[in-house]
C-alpha cells in the first residue's frame, strides 16, 4: 500500500501502527518521528509561525477564510506522480490542515482507485477509534489495537492516581495568545484525566476565543500555554511582544509562578498517540507530589 498523510497526527498514527516504509508523501508540518522527514511533502502554509506574531497569525487566518480562501496549498502533481492507494485527510478544521474539498478533487482527477479517508476526531476516545479505524484500511487491525490498549492502560494509571484527589486545580489552558482561546475538543479530557479542574472549555467541541473578562472570574491556579503548532521554543519567542489578557499578572497563576510552556504540537494540537504523553505531562506539572515535577523538555515554567 502507498499511503499519503495529510495530517502531522495521522503520520505519527501511521507510523505507529509500523507502516512507515508505506508513507509516501506527508505535509510540511510532519516532523514525528524524525525518520519520515525525508519523504515527499505535499502541502505549504502561507502563514509563517517563524516571522508573525500570534495577532498577525489569528488575523491572516480569518482573512482568509471569511473569503473562502485557504491558508494551505496542495501540490496536486506531486500527488498525481507518488500514486497512492490512501490518503488521509480532515474536515474538522480549516486551519488545521489543507481542506478536504481540495484533496477530494485533487484525488478525482487522476487516474487509480484511491482511497481518501476523512478523520475527524472531537474526543479522545474519537482518536483511538481512527487509529483502529487506519488499522483496518491498512491490514493492521491487531496492531491498532494493541497500541489503544497500552494507551488506555496508561490513561487510566493516571486516572486511578487523581480520582479521589480532594483538590482540583483551575486550570486554564490557552490555545491561542492573542486573541486568547479557551480549549475545545480532547482538551478539557486531558485536564480532567491529570487532575485539574476543566470548567474553562468545553469537551468534544470547537476551542473558542474568550476574554480577559471570563479568564479573570475563572482565576486559574495554574496556566498551560499551548498555541496551536506552537513548539515551547515558539512561545517564549512570541510572549514578550504578545498582548496578553488585561489584569494578567494578577491572576492567582501569575502571581504564584504556576505558568508554564509546552509543546503544544506534540501534546496538544495533534490528534494522535501523543495525547497520552499531554495527559502525563499536565499530570507533572498540577500534581507533582504524585507524579514529580515536568522535566525541561515536558515544560518550562514561565516567570
Amino acid at each position: 500500500m502507498r499511503i499519503v498523510s495529510l495530517l502531522p497526527s495521522t503520520t505519527e498514527i501511521v507510523c505507529a501502527l509500523g507502516l512507515e516504509s508505506e508513507l509516501v508523501g506527508i505535509t510540511h508540518e510532519c516532523d514525528y518521528p524524525g525518520t519520515v522527514i525525508d519523504r515527499p511533502r505535499l502541502t505549504a502554509s502561507r502563514i509563517s509561525h517563524e516571522t508573525m506574531t500570534s495577532a498577525q497569525i489569528d488575523h491572516a487566518v480569518r482573512s482568509q477564510l471569511d473569503g473562502h480562501g485557504s491558508i494551505y496549498d496542495l501540490d496536486e502533481a506531486t500527488l498525481r506522480q507518488l500514486g497512492p492507494d490512501l490518503i488521509l485527510t480532515q474536515e474538522l478544521c480549516d486551519v488545521c490542515a489543507v481542506s478536504y474539498k481540495t484533496v477530494s478533487q485533487a484525488a478525482r482527477a487522476f487516474a487509480g482507485d484511491v482511497k481518501v479517508v476523512s478523520l475527524e476526531p472531537n474526543t479522545i476516545a474519537d482518536i483511538f477509534a481512527n487509529i483502529r479505524l487506519v488499522g483496518e484500511l491498512t491490514e493492521k487491525k491487531n496492531e491498532a489495537e494493541q497500541l489503544t490498549s497500552a494507551l488506555t492502560a496508561r490513561l487510566e494509571r493516571v486516572r486511578e492516581k487523581t480520582a479521589a484527589l480532594a483538590s482540583r486545580p483551575r486550570t486554564l489552558m490557552l490555545e491561542w495568545l492573542e486573541p486568547p482561546f479557551a480549549p475545545g475538543h480532547w482538551v478539557p479530557e486531558q485536564v480532567a484525566i491529570a487532575g485539574g479542574d476543566h470548567a474553562f472549555g468545553k469537551a468534544g467541541e470547537r476551542s473558542v476565543t474568550t476574554t480577559a473578562e471570563a479568564i479573570r472570574a475563572y482565576a486559574p491556579e495554574v496556566i498551560v500555554l499551548i498555541p496551536c503548532g506552537y513548539y515551547k521554543e515558539d512561545i517564549l519567542r512570541q510572549l514578550p511582544t504578545a498582548r496578553l489578557p488585561e489584569g494578567w499578572d494578577q491572576l492567582p497563576a501569575c502571581r504564584n509562578n504556576e505558568v508554564w510552556a509546552t509543546d503544544a504540537t506534540s501534546y496538544f494540537s495533534r490528534p494522535g498517540p501523543r495525547v497520552v504523553d499531554g495527559v502525563e505531562i499536565l499530570a507533572k506539572i498540577l500534581h507533582p507530589e504524585i507524579f514529580g515535577p515536568p522535566s525541561s523538555v515536558e515544560a518550562v515554567r514561565v516567570a
